[in-house]
């Protein structure tokens, strides 16, 4: 699918250690679109609309409570099998577990925290992306 589009996130602590640019860097040079981009500061409704599927669990509230710590920047980017693609660039969400050459392998670590901060959000379906995109970039839809 040609125009496949996923929705990344930079996360808090990506922001904090000025990683904009090399992730963005990573994507555009697996030779993925860049989109759309916009940094902001999410608030607990968008969140909790982002994160419904994992509210009620145990991590919900510290994900959430990470997430509105410092400013984010969404990102839309589209290309060919980008979903998949973005994912395995990312790495596994375990930074410790994240294969070296993957933004989590390199740039991530375990810090000891009650939520995993791992640098990146991609949607995991083309459903979950368009869900995930028409709450960070309602113009897109």
């Amino acid at each position: 699918m040609i125009n496949e589009r996923t929705l990344i996130l930079v996360k808090p602590d990506g922001v904090r250690r000025s990683l904009i640019g090399e992730i963005i860097a990573r994507v555009e040079a697996k030779g993925y679109s860049i989109v759309a981009v916009k940094m902001m500061s999410a608030d607990r409704a968008l969140l909790t609309r982002h994160y419904a599927e994992h509210e009620g669990k145990p991590f919900f509230e510290p994900l959430v409570e990470f997430m509105m710590s410092g400013p984010i920047v969404a990102i839309v980017a589209q290309g060919n099998r980008v979903i998949e693609g973005f994912r395995n660039i990312a790495g596994t969400t375990d930074p410790t577990l994240a294969a070296a050459g993957t933004i989590r392998g390199d740039l991530a670590r375990d810090q000891g925290t009650k939520v995993t901060q791992n640098l990146v959000h991609g949607s995991d379906s083309p459903e979950s992306a368009a869900r995930e995109i028409s709450i960070f970039f309602p113009e897109l839809v």
